[in-house]
């Protein structure tokens, strides 16, 4: 768990977003879509090793123009490097470069007049895997007489014949420090680096690491995010959770795929897949005031907890995730010196599959406690499915909008859709109604299968 927050330290704020989603390329649009309850979830027909139904960033294409308003210089150096990039790295990219123009006010020139030694980036990822497409060439290459269906592969032929048809620097395409690599690099970010790969945990990781950086003073503005997939057959297969497809014979019928995704509802059967990628700028609240900037949000709290191991017998929780998701909800509040009465509302992790969907209910409940019984939680996966390592600042992005009286959601929490009835075994109070209000504080969590919970506290700016 966290420790509490130096009275010393110096207050951190947001002060632009920007995205890579299945409900569009800009805050306006997402908080647009949220708005009006549209699910981002769609079918696409592809390799029967890739999900027909998920949350497609069908928006984005990796053109030039996906990356926003650029420089003339900045423009040409992210065309050239496209081709160092796989989809999750260009996703990043764009991300960044969206926040960091939203972050901009109209006397800003540059980095805003912070000096770029002050400023650095922290991208977290999933594993970033090739492609098969990648090997197809030198696999066929390596086989003996019959070719890939019936030729046995030549192991010994791989260094000779293999390696030269593989595409030059393939390899730094799926390298998972290349997205902060490169985003550092186009916009001379010269401060501390860092690439965390903890799987659906690493958004909110990379936001407290970069929230740390610059409280105790070692930087004053960090780009902050992760980018994933769970759309591409390779991510897909790895899921490592309960996955939905439409029943036998809905397919036919016409199955609507906007329906899939139910987290906490008693009929939830499995987690749709989607891709995307969320970044945020936190600069010095200091140097946002003198600039003038836009505020969002504070960021107040950050905690994290691992649990590999399950309690021994009697202890109040049963479960790894049970007890990281409530150490890191606890550490959170703890740090921001917020008691659980106080919350707005939980921005869960809520993948809608029934195991993970129980403990993280069952861990809100022991982090609240009573107020359990009235804090609103909403579950933003049942827009877009799980986005892998991009979902948690994505869905933190959403609560940020939603503190904004004067925009599409006008202070109130969006409705988690497709839920009719909360099972009985989540005890939380599921924001299922467009018009809860979204409050004046919240905390977003996201956990790993394997134990790993984050969760970040905001406060409105």
């Amino acid at each position: 768990m966290s420790s509490p927050q130096s009275a010393a330290e110096r207050r951190v704020v947001i002060t632009g977003v920007g995205l890579v989603s299945p409900l569009g390329l800009s805050p306006a649009e997402f908080a647009g879509a949220l708005a009006a309850g549209r699910s981002g979830v769609s079918r696409r027909d592809g390799s029967d090793a890739a999900p027909q139904f998920a949350g497609f960033a069908g928006a984005f294409t990796g053109a030039i123009g996906d990356f926003g308003d650029l420089e003339g210089d900045a423009k040409k150096a992210i065309r050239k490097g496209l081709k160092l990039m796989c989809r999750e790295t260009q996703m990043a990219v764009a991300a960044a470069q969206h926040a960091l123009t939203d972050a901009l006010t109209d006397g800003d020139t540059g980095q805003g007049g912070v000096d770029p030694e002050r400023c650095g980036v922290v991208l977290g990822s999933d594993y970033m895997l090739t492609l098969p497409d990648d090997y197809a060439d030198a696999i066929a290459k390596c086989c003996g007489e019959g070719g890939v269906d019936n030729g046995a592969f030549q192991y010994e032929r791989w260094g000779d014949d293999g390696l030269d048809q593989m595409q030059p620097l393939w390899m730094l395409k799926y390298l998972p420090n290349m997205p902060a690599s490169h985003i550092a690099i186009y916009n001379d970010l010269r401060g501390p680096n860092n690439s965390l790969t903890m799987r659906e945990a690493s958004g909110l990781m990379a936001l407290g690491e970069a929230f740390r950086i610059i409280a105790r003073g070692d930087a004053d503005r960090m780009i902050a995010g992760a980018t994933g997939t769970r759309v591409l057959p390779m991510q897909a297969i790895h899921a490592l959770q309960e996955v939905e497809t439409p029943l036998v014979g809905q397919q036919a019928d016409g199955a609507d795929p906007a329906t899939l995704s139910k987290p906490f509802d008693r009929a939830r059967r499995g987690m749709v897949c989607g891709e995307g990628a969320g970044m945020v700028v936190l600069e010095s609240l200091a140097s946002a005031e003198a600039r003038g900037a836009r505020i969002y949000g504070e960021v107040v709290g950050f905690g994290s907890s691992v649990v590999t191991e399950r309690p021994t017998a009697g202890k109040p929780l049963q479960g790894r995730n049970e007890i990281a998701i409530a150490n890191a909800l606890r550490g959170a509040m703890s740090d921001a010196g917020v008691e659980p009465s106080e919350l707005g509302h939980v921005n869960a992790d809520g993948v809608g599959a029934p195991a993970p969907d129980h403990a993280e209910a069952v861990a809100i409940r022991a982090a609240l406690g009573d107020a359990a019984d009235t804090v609103p939680v909403v579950a933003l996966k049942s827009y877009f499915g799980s986005l892998g390592a991009g979902s948690g600042v994505v869905e933190l992005i959403g609560s940020l909008l939603a503190l904004d009286e004067s925009g599409p959601l006008a202070g109130k929490l969006p409705a988690t859709l497709n839920h009719t009835e909360t099972d009985p075994e989540c005890p939380i109070q599921v924001a299922a109604q467009p018009g809860t209000p979204a409050g004046d504080v919240f905390v977003s969590v996201n956990t790993t299968p394997q134990g790993q919970a984050a969760a970040v506290c905001v406060r409105r700016g």
